[in-house]
C-alpha cells in the first residue's frame, strides 16, 4: 500500500510511520512543515506547509490512502489564530479529500477529537449526539466541520474517522494534558480539580492509538470510530499515580466548578480495531523512563 500521512512530524505521526514502515510492502509518504529526521526503510518526506495555497501539487499522485492527523499549533490562539487553525484543521481536509478523489484513492483516515461529542458522566458512543453549537469552542468545531464535509466523499472512498480521547506518549507536546501533570507533580506546582477528584477520562497510549489506526487502512467501510483507552480514570487518580512514580506526592486544589468528563466507549474499536494493551500506570513508566533520557 502506498500511504500518505500528513502530521507525520506530531506525536501520533511519528509512530504510526515507524509502524507502518515496518511491513516492508507499504510505500510511506509523510508530511510536515518542518524536515522531519525520520529514519525509516520505505519512507518518503515532503515538506509542505496545509496553511498554503496548492500544498496538493507536492503531492504523489500514486497513493492508495490518506492518513490527515495534522492540526494546527495554535488550537488554543483564539480568535487571533483563527484563519489558521480553519485553514490546517478544516481547508486543508478538504483540499486533501478532493485531491485523493481526483487521483483515486480507496482510502481516507481523519484524526478527530473525542471533544466533539462535549462532556457528560458515561461514555459517549459513536450514536450520542454532537454538540454542534458555539458551546464547542473554534479548535473543535473546525474538527466537526472537517467531519462534515468528510462525510460527503464517502461516495467516492471509504472515510474513516477516528476520534481520539486524550492520548499520551513520549514525545507528546509537553503542552498537553499528560506532559503538563507530570511537570506539575514533579516541579510541586498545585493541580486545580473540579471538585474533589476532577474530570473523569480513559487516556490512550501512543502505541495503541497507533496500530488503531493501522487496522483502519483494512476497513471496507466508511465509519467513525471512538479512540480511548480502557480505564477510567480521574484527574485526581492520574497525578497520584505519577506522583507514585515518581516519589513525590501530588499538591491539590480543589475548585467548585462542576466536573466535567470525557469518555470515550470504545465497544467498537476493541471489534473492529486494536484492544488497547498498555495500562495507565505502564504508560506512564514509559513516559518517565523517556524523560530521564
Amino acid at each position: 500500500m502506498k500511504i500518505l500521512i500528513t502530521g507525520v512530524s506530531g506525536l501520533l505521526g511519528n509512530e504510526l510511520a515507524k509502524l507502518l514502515c515496518e511491513d516492508k510492502t507499504n510505500s510511506v509518504y509523510g508530511l510536515s512543515r518542518s524536515a522531519a529526521k525520520l529514519n525509516f526503510p520505505n519512507y518518503t518526506h515532503i515538506t509542505v506547509d496545509l496553511n498554503t495555497n496548492g500544498f496538493t501539487d507536492s503531492l504523489p499522485k500514486d497513493i492508495n490512502a490518506i492518513i490527515h492527523l495534522a492540526q494546527s499549533e495554535k488550537f488554543r490562539d483564539f480568535p487571533a489564530s483563527a484563519e489558521e487553525i480553519f485553514n490546517v484543521n478544516t481547508l486543508s481536509t478538504l483540499k486533501l479529500l478532493d485531491f485523493g478523489r481526483t487521483i483515486g484513492i480507496k482510502r481516507f483516515i481523519y484524526a478527530s477529537s473525542g471533544g466533539v461529542y462535549g462532556n457528560k458522566d458515561v461514555g459517549f458512543t459513536e450514536e450520542s449526539p454532537i454538540m454542534g453549537n458555539g458551546d464547542l469552542g473554534f479548535y473543535l468545531s473546525s474538527k466537526l466541520c472537517a467531519e462534515i464535509l468528510a462525510d460527503n466523499y464517502s461516495e467516492f472512498f471509504h472515510v474513516v474517522q477516528l476520534r481520539f480521547f486524550f492520548m499520551y506518549g513520549e514525545l507528546q507536546n509537553k503542552g498537553m494534558l499528560i506532559p503538563r501533570l507530570l511537570n506539575s507533580v514533579v516541579n510541586k506546582i498545585p493541580i486545580t480539580l473540579a471538585g474533589e477528584n476532577g474530570i473523569v477520562i480513559n487516556p490512550v497510549y501512543i502505541g495503541d492509538a497507533a496500530q488503531a489506526v493501522c487496522k483502519a487502512l483494512l476497513i471496507d467501510h466508511s465509519d467513525k470510530i471512538n479512540v480511548a483507552g480502557t480505564e477510567n480514570i480521574s484527574l485526581k487518580q492520574i497525578a497520584t499515580t505519577i506522583g507514585s512514580k515518581v516519589k513525590i506526592d501530588p499538591i491539590f486544589e480543589h475548585s467548585k466548578n462542576e466536573a466535567k468528563n470525557l469518555i470515550g466507549d470504545i465497544t467498537k474499536m476493541k471489534k473492529m480495531l486494536h484492544v488497547p494493551q498498555t495500562t495507565f500506570e505502564k504508560g506512564i513508566e514509559k513516559l518517565i523512563d523517556h524523560g530521564k533520557k
